[in-house]
Formats: C-alpha cells, structure tokens, sequence
C-alpha cells in the first residue's frame, strides 16, 4: 500500500493501482497558506492531510510527489485555477528568499569582502605600474616608504620636471612627451582614486563587522573578524567550530597537503594577520595563535547565541595571556 502527498492533495493506493482514501486540501486561494505548504513540502514534512491518512492506514509507504516506484493510478491532479495560485506563491516566497538574502549579513560581508580583495588587487598591480613607469624617468626616486603617497604626487604635477623637484631627485635628460605625460598623470589618478575607494569599502566592512560581529571584532580587528565569518560561510558556522579549526580558518591547503604529504601542518590561517602573532617571534606564533584562536571562538559563539558582547577588559585580558606566552618563552627551545 501506497500513500502519496503533494502540496494540495494525499491519497492512498493499493500496489496495484486502485485508490483507497484521498484527502484533498482547499485552502490553496491563500497564497501566504500556500507559501508555507511549498516550504513544508521543501524540508520534507508531512502535510496534514497525509498524516490523517497515515494514521487511517499506517502500514502505508510515504511518498512525496510522483516517485518512480509508484504504481499508476489515478492520483488527484491540480486544477488549472490552482497551478495559477501555485505560481503567485513561487513568485511570491523567491521575492522573499532575495528579501532575505539582502537582508543577512553574512552575505553582505561577503560581498564587500571579495569585492574588497579584488580592488585591492587591481590597486596594488595598478601601483606597481605606476612605481615602474615612474622609475624609468626618474631612476633615482625611491618609493618604498610612500608608494601609495606617489600617485596623488603624480597627478598633481604639471610636468615630470615638477614631480622631480617635489621626490628631490635630479630632473631627467630626456623627459615623455606631452600626452605620454598625460597618459602617466591619468593613470595616476586612477590609481589614487582606486586607494580611496579601497580605503572606503574597508570602513564600511568595519561598520557591518562591528554591529553583526562586535565580541570577534573587539578581540581581532573588525576586518579579520569579517574575513574569518566569511571563510567559515556565515557567522552561525563559524560558531559551531572548534578551537583548532578557527586557528588555520584560511590555511586549508596547506592542512590538506599536510594530511596527503606529512608536511608541516600549519600553525595559523588568518589570524596571522593580527598584530599578536605576526609581530611576534616565529617560535611562539604556534602558542599565541592557539590561545587567541580559543578565545575567537568563545566571542564567536556571544555574537551568534545573544551573549554579552565583548569590552576592552575581556581584550585586555587577552593581551595579558599573550605578554605572558612571550615572556615565557623569549628564548626559542633548543632541539
């Protein structure tokens, strides 16, 4: 015996296709009812009507929709008139899926997280072009302590002449030409407005960061704390990890190719990026990554669960233990 639903109707048949009961659902003209059968049908519940069946014959297999293994019969089909109240509700619950998408967080750092990498990406390739053609006029300018500062100079120029004077450096025998000049000056500037831009983007994933993650962003940094919710996908995922695992959160492949090869495994992932590990002697990063990674997953289970959000006395702490993990081993262990 066989017990079939959908969203409108259930039945029960016999193996060899003959109907025995039919309970069908009327309620359908309620496009907000219907959204919320499409949505029981989705995470596989029972619809009330196949759980009155069920309870009438309760040897019967369920089975949602028209599965293969049904056998033919004459199973309650839709009306014409509800198939079109079945398209308003779909219409209607992926205006609220979109809805809810802007809405989440989650998302919406993710999207200003990439989108912040690949700017900068093009800022620095950009740059360095700069830093390059720049050089081959002006061969005795050196840039490393104000590369970004090099392309409002540039832009605000008249002429190489002037930016030679303005680097303090020797104006070149052979200069560009006048609209090479003006392809270096716009390129310049696009370069300084690409870094404001860049600059901008980072204070907005600082303002969502704080409000969405504000324990993890008081620990870490609202920018590690953005990046590491989303290389974990979400912030209820990250959550739910463990300590070791929030520790190399980023240094999945070299974790992979320490299981298939018996490399080293990694010792952080990015949390490297804060000041705590990366300014410290190489043979403590371990230890301080793996307490901090500890504590990051305690002020990520407060933001996502409704915990007390964190303040500078829990982050003070913190900084306590890690002045503690450096003083107790300012010396690195002899093998």
């Amino acid at each position: 015996m066989w017990l079939w639903y959908d969203w409108r109707a259930a039945a029960v048949a016999d193996t060899n296709g003959n109907i025995i009961d039919i309970e069908i659902w009327d309620g359908w003209k309620d496009v907000d009812a219907l959204c919320s059968r499409i949505d029981m049908i989705a995470n596989n519940a029972t619809t009330p009507e196949a759980e009155r069946l069920l309870e009438r014959f309760p040897d019967s297999k369920v089975r949602v929709d028209m599965s293969p293994d049904l056998p033919m019969a004459d199973w309650p089909k839709p009306s014409e008139k509800s198939i079109a109240y079945l398209d308003k509700a779909a219409l209607l619950l992926s205006k609220r899926g979109v809805e809810a998408a802007a809405g989440n967080p989650d998302r919406r750092l993710e999207h200003l997280i990439n989108a912040s990498d690949e700017m900068r990406a093009s800022l620095l390739t950009m740059e360095s072009r700069l830093v390059e053609w720049v050089g081959l006029f002006l061969p005795e300018a050196r840039f490393e302590r104000d590369r970004s500062g090099l392309a409002l100079k540039v832009s605000n120029s008249e002429s190489i002449s002037l930016l030679a004077e303005k680097l303090e450096v020797n104006i070149p025998a052979q200069g560009p030409i006048e609209k090479e000049w003006e392809s270096l000056k716009e390129w310049a500037t696009s370069v300084d407005e690409l870094g404001k831009r860049t600059d901008n983007m980072d204070n907005v994933i600082r303002e969502l960061s704080s409000s969405h993650l504000p324990s993890l962003s008081a620990l870490l940094g609202p920018i590690l704390a953005a990046r590491l919710s989303v290389e974990a996908h979400g912030l209820q995922r990250l959550a739910r990890l463990p300590a070791g695992t929030m520790q190399i959160l980023g240094a999945e492949k070299a974790f992979f190719n320490h299981l298939k090869t018996g490399s080293p495994s990694p010792k952080h992932g990015h949390i490297f990026m804060h000041p705590w590990i990366s300014r410290s002697p190489k043979w403590m990063r371990g230890k301080i990554a793996r307490m901090v990674a500890a504590k990051a997953t305690i002020a990520a289970r407060c933001d996502a669960y409704g915990g007390k959000a964190w303040s500078e006395k829990e982050v003070d702490q913190v900084a306590k233990k890690v002045a503690i993990i450096r003083s107790e081993n300012s010396v690195p262990n002899k093998r």
